[in-house]
């Protein structure tokens, strides 16, 4: 697989905390990444210096071989870097269509260019369409999540990151969530960085890396994941 993104000596602080230690990970394209760790260690500071809302103070962050590190977000954005946060961060007063809609500003040209939504994400969340007329602010947290994820996908990312996207979610719909990002990886090549708590999805990543104070301290084959990384980096 051709790598898609490579973090190296990355260094990032909130203030004078140093909360992110040179960090070293990659994504390749068409492969799940999953990033493990208690809360509070770095994991979504790491998202978020990616999609450029944290400024880095040392360090490289790379994509299909161009440095990120002097582009503002929404040059990341056009670039190919997806991002669905922790809480989804719908619009509750605009409608189901209206969000999705939203995605395609990541889209060269932005929605002057581009105003037909790909039925793929209908194919993937099935309610969507049912609910397009709906106000984001009364669907289910399933459902908002499934929004939140097509948006993102709506942008033609090549590297999509989720931030704990089973958070609070009904059993019924984590297990579609987890179907529909097999699906992008598989179907579309998109390479996707996962920070997530529950086990049973970390087991459908390729890779994992742990993190512990800001720093990477394991990193492995999912398949090779051991109860005692389970336990030290995955239980409450």
């Amino acid at each position: 697989m051709t790598m898609l993104l490579e973090i190296r000596g990355l260094n990032t602080y909130y203030g004078e905390s140093h909360i992110l230690r040179d960090v070293d990970l990659t994504v390749k394209k068409g492969e799940m990444v999953c990033l493990i760790g208690r809360n509070g260690v770095g994991k979504t500071t790491l998202l978020k210096t990616v999609i450029g809302l944290l400024k880095p103070r040392g360090g490289e962050l790379v994509l299909n071989g161009e440095g990120l590190e002097r582009h503002p977000p929404h040059r990341r954005a056009r670039a190919g870097v997806g991002y669905v946060p922790q809480g989804r961060e719908i619009i509750p007063q605009l409608t189901v269509e209206e969000n999705l809609m939203l995605g395609m500003e990541a889209l060269p040209g932005g929605l002057a260019r581009h105003s037909r939504i790909d039925p793929f994400v209908y194919e993937l969340f099935p309610v969507l369409s049912d609910f397009l007329p709906r106000k984001g602010g009364d669907l289910s947290g399933g459902q908002q999540q499934q929004l939140a994820i097509a948006r993102a996908l709506l942008g033609q990312p090549q590297l999509l990151l989720l931030d704990e996207p089973t958070e609070g979610i009904q059993p019924n719909i984590v297990q579609d969530i987890e179907t529909a990002v097999r699906r992008i990886i598989t179907e579309k090549g998109i390479g996707v960085l996962l920070v997530e708590q529950h086990l049973h999805f970390v087991r459908q990543a390729d890779r994992y890396y742990a993190m512990q104070r800001g720093g990477i301290v394991a990193s492995g084959s999912t398949s090779e994941l051991s109860q005692s990384v389970v336990d030290q980096f995955l239980s409450v």
